[in-house]
């Protein structure tokens, strides 16, 4: 995962809540933009996990990214 797919979930008006899945199996919903950290440059992102504690997480770590409403991140289709 880079630091440039991270930011454009983040940054994506209007914002759009999002789950972060880890090799380990585990997802991390970040529902505001505000939850969740990515610096620059970054190897690690910090997240505001479920039980309200950040979270560090490797970037090499996260899998996919999906967005929550589980609609595509565009509206444009085919034709």
């Amino acid at each position: 995962m880079t630091t440039e797919q991270l930011r454009t979930y983040k940054n994506a008006r209007p914002f759009v809540p999002f789950a972060i899945h880890l090799a380990d199996g585990r997802e991390i919903h970040v529902k505001h933009p505000e939850n969740i950290m990515v610096p620059e440059p970054a190897r690690t992102i910090g997240v505001l996990n479920q039980e309200g504690a950040i979270e560090t997480v490797d970037l090499l770590l996260v899998t996919t990214l999906r967005p929550l409403n589980g609609r595509a991140r565009h509206s444009k289709r085919a034709t």
